[in-house]
């Protein structure tokens, strides 16, 4: 289920994880620095464009930054298998 909290919470953790700074993101996204430190505590959310691009650029799924799954990518499926 989707909460604020935990949106900030996995925001922030990739962000350390992959050492980059508000300053980054916040250029890849045309946004300020002060709404990248506002969605890391939980104070906003985004828009789904913008939800979009943080995905592709850290490659994570937005499932996992919406708190519906707990992988940061999901499995990938073989269409072949899916198929038979």
């Amino acid at each position: 289920m989707f909460t604020k909290k935990i949106f900030a919470e996995r925001l922030l953790q990739i962000r350390k994880a992959t050492h980059t700074t508000q300053a980054n993101i916040a250029a890849a996204l045309g946004v300020s620095t002060a709404f990248i430190s506002d969605m890391e505590h939980g104070r906003k959310t985004t828009s789904i464009e913008k939800l979009a691009q943080i995905c592709a650029f850290y490659n994570i799924s937005a499932d996992y930054l919406l708190g519906l799954i707990d992988e940061m990518r999901p499995p990938v499926h073989n269409q072949k298998e899916d198929a038979s």
